[in-house]
Protein backbone atom coordinates (compact mmCIF):
# COMPACT_ATOMS: atom_id res chain seq x y z
CA UNK A 1 0.00 0.00 0.00
CA UNK A 2 1.29 3.46 -0.89
CA UNK A 3 0.42 6.21 1.62
CA UNK A 4 -0.02 9.73 0.25
CA UNK A 5 3.06 10.78 2.18
CA UNK A 6 4.94 8.62 -0.34
CA UNK A 7 3.66 10.82 -3.19
CA UNK A 8 5.26 14.25 -3.50
CA UNK A 9 2.57 15.86 -5.65
CA UNK A 10 4.72 19.00 -6.12
CA UNK A 11 7.29 16.89 -8.02
CA UNK A 12 4.88 14.35 -9.50
CA UNK A 13 4.83 13.97 -13.30
CA UNK A 14 2.42 11.82 -15.32
CA UNK A 15 3.40 8.79 -17.37
CA UNK A 16 0.08 9.11 -19.26
CA UNK A 17 -1.95 12.22 -20.10
CA UNK A 18 -5.63 11.77 -20.87
CA UNK A 19 -8.97 13.56 -21.04
CA UNK A 20 -12.61 13.30 -20.00
CA UNK A 21 -15.36 15.33 -21.65
CA UNK A 22 -18.96 15.49 -20.49
CA UNK A 23 -21.56 17.00 -22.82
CA UNK A 24 -23.91 18.63 -20.30
CA UNK A 25 -27.25 19.89 -21.57
CA UNK A 26 -30.83 20.07 -20.34
CA UNK A 27 -29.81 18.71 -16.93
CA UNK A 28 -28.23 15.57 -18.37
CA UNK A 29 -24.68 14.35 -18.88
CA UNK A 30 -23.62 12.32 -21.89
CA UNK A 31 -21.79 9.39 -20.33
CA UNK A 32 -20.49 6.02 -21.45
CA UNK A 33 -20.20 2.49 -20.19
CA UNK A 34 -16.61 1.64 -21.06
CA UNK A 35 -16.26 -1.67 -22.90
CA UNK A 36 -12.47 -2.16 -22.78
CA UNK A 37 -9.22 -0.82 -21.35
CA UNK A 38 -8.70 0.94 -18.02
CA UNK A 39 -12.09 1.15 -16.30
CA UNK A 40 -13.84 -1.43 -18.51
CA UNK A 41 -17.40 -1.97 -17.25
CA UNK A 42 -17.50 1.36 -15.43
CA UNK A 43 -19.61 4.40 -16.31
CA UNK A 44 -17.68 7.59 -17.01
CA UNK A 45 -17.40 10.44 -19.45
CA UNK A 46 -15.89 9.68 -22.85
CA UNK A 47 -12.19 10.38 -23.15
CA UNK A 48 -8.77 8.89 -23.59
CA UNK A 49 -5.07 9.44 -24.08
CA UNK A 50 -3.50 12.44 -25.77
CA UNK A 51 -1.70 11.72 -29.02
CA UNK A 52 1.73 13.31 -29.61
CA UNK A 53 1.38 16.99 -30.53
CA UNK A 54 -2.26 17.26 -29.41
CA UNK A 55 -3.58 19.72 -26.88
CA UNK A 56 -5.82 18.34 -24.15
CA UNK A 57 -8.85 20.00 -25.78
CA UNK A 58 -8.06 18.51 -29.20
CA UNK A 59 -7.66 15.06 -27.64
CA UNK A 60 -10.92 15.41 -25.68
CA UNK A 61 -12.90 16.24 -28.83
CA UNK A 62 -11.20 13.50 -30.88
CA UNK A 63 -11.86 10.87 -28.22
CA UNK A 64 -15.57 11.74 -27.99
CA UNK A 65 -15.90 11.48 -31.78
CA UNK A 66 -14.06 8.13 -31.83
CA UNK A 67 -15.87 6.64 -28.83
CA UNK A 68 -19.48 7.70 -29.44
CA UNK A 69 -19.70 9.42 -32.85
CA UNK A 70 -20.64 12.96 -31.83
CA UNK A 71 -18.58 16.16 -31.90
CA UNK A 72 -18.62 18.31 -28.74
CA UNK A 73 -19.33 22.00 -29.33
CA UNK A 74 -17.37 24.71 -27.46
CA UNK A 75 -15.61 22.59 -24.80
CA UNK A 76 -14.55 24.33 -21.59
CA UNK A 77 -11.73 23.14 -19.31
CA UNK A 78 -13.13 22.31 -15.85
CA UNK A 79 -10.31 20.67 -13.94
CA UNK A 80 -7.33 18.39 -13.64
CA UNK A 81 -7.19 14.98 -11.98
CA UNK A 82 -3.92 13.30 -10.98
CA UNK A 83 -3.85 9.61 -10.17
CA UNK A 84 -0.96 7.64 -8.71
CA UNK A 85 -1.57 3.91 -9.00
CA UNK A 86 0.29 1.51 -6.72
CA UNK A 87 1.42 -0.41 -9.83
CA UNK A 88 3.36 2.69 -10.97
CA UNK A 89 0.92 4.24 -13.46
CA UNK A 90 0.82 8.03 -13.08
CA UNK A 91 -2.24 9.34 -14.94
CA UNK A 92 -3.17 13.00 -15.41
CA UNK A 93 -6.68 13.67 -16.73
CA UNK A 94 -7.85 17.01 -18.13
CA UNK A 95 -11.61 17.40 -17.58
CA UNK A 96 -13.90 19.33 -19.95
CA UNK A 97 -17.59 20.00 -20.38
CA UNK A 98 -19.41 21.07 -23.53
CA UNK A 99 -22.91 22.56 -23.71
CA UNK A 100 -23.88 20.60 -26.83
CA UNK A 101 -22.72 18.24 -29.54
CA UNK A 102 -23.43 17.55 -33.20
CA UNK A 103 -23.69 14.30 -35.11
CA UNK A 104 -25.32 10.96 -34.43
CA UNK A 105 -24.73 9.18 -31.14
CA UNK A 106 -23.60 5.57 -31.64
CA UNK A 107 -22.20 2.61 -29.74
CA UNK A 108 -18.66 1.59 -30.71
CA UNK A 109 -16.18 -1.13 -29.74
CA UNK A 110 -15.03 1.26 -26.99
CA UNK A 111 -18.23 2.44 -25.37
CA UNK A 112 -22.00 2.41 -24.96
CA UNK A 113 -23.30 6.02 -24.77
CA UNK A 114 -26.13 7.12 -22.48
CA UNK A 115 -27.76 10.34 -21.30
CA UNK A 116 -27.88 10.45 -17.51
CA UNK A 117 -29.90 12.98 -15.46
CA UNK A 118 -27.52 14.92 -13.20
CA UNK A 119 -29.64 13.98 -10.17
CA UNK A 120 -29.30 10.26 -11.03
CA UNK A 121 -25.57 9.91 -11.70
CA UNK A 122 -24.74 6.23 -10.99
CA UNK A 123 -21.73 6.79 -8.72
CA UNK A 124 -21.87 3.15 -7.57
CA UNK A 125 -20.93 2.12 -11.14
CA UNK A 126 -18.13 4.68 -11.50
CA UNK A 127 -14.58 5.18 -10.26
CA UNK A 128 -14.50 5.95 -6.52
CA UNK A 129 -13.03 9.43 -7.07
CA UNK A 130 -15.94 10.60 -9.24
CA UNK A 131 -18.25 11.09 -6.24
CA UNK A 132 -15.58 13.40 -4.75
CA UNK A 133 -14.96 15.83 -7.62
CA UNK A 134 -17.86 15.50 -10.10
CA UNK A 135 -20.54 17.14 -7.90
CA UNK A 136 -18.19 20.07 -7.25
CA UNK A 137 -17.51 20.47 -10.97
CA UNK A 138 -21.23 20.37 -11.70
CA UNK A 139 -21.70 23.09 -9.05
CA UNK A 140 -19.50 25.38 -11.15
CA UNK A 141 -16.12 24.88 -9.54
CA UNK A 142 -12.71 24.19 -11.08
CA UNK A 143 -11.49 20.90 -9.60
CA UNK A 144 -7.97 19.68 -8.83
CA UNK A 145 -7.83 16.14 -7.48
CA UNK A 146 -4.82 14.10 -6.39
CA UNK A 147 -5.65 10.46 -5.62
CA UNK A 148 -3.82 7.24 -4.88
CA UNK A 149 -5.37 4.02 -6.23
CA UNK A 150 -4.65 0.34 -5.79
CA UNK A 151 -6.50 -1.14 -8.76
CA UNK A 152 -10.12 0.05 -8.40
CA UNK A 153 -9.71 1.04 -4.74
CA UNK A 154 -9.06 4.69 -3.90
CA UNK A 155 -6.68 4.67 -0.94
CA UNK A 156 -6.67 8.42 -0.36
CA UNK A 157 -7.27 11.74 -2.06
CA UNK A 158 -7.08 15.50 -1.75
CA UNK A 159 -9.43 17.86 -3.57
CA UNK A 160 -8.90 21.56 -4.19
CA UNK A 161 -11.60 23.67 -5.82
CA UNK A 162 -12.12 27.28 -6.86
CA UNK A 163 -14.80 29.16 -8.77
CA UNK A 164 -14.39 28.88 -12.54
CA UNK A 165 -12.50 31.94 -13.72
CA UNK A 166 -11.31 32.62 -10.15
Amino acid sequence: MMPSSAVDWSRWTPTVRATLLFVWKHGELLMIRKKRGLGAGKINGPGGKLDPGETAEQAAVREVVEEIGVTPIAPVARGRLRFQFVDGLRLQVHVFTAPDCSGTLRETEEAVPMWVPVEAIPYNEMWADDRVWLPRMLAGEWVELCAVFDGDAMLEHTLTTRPIGG
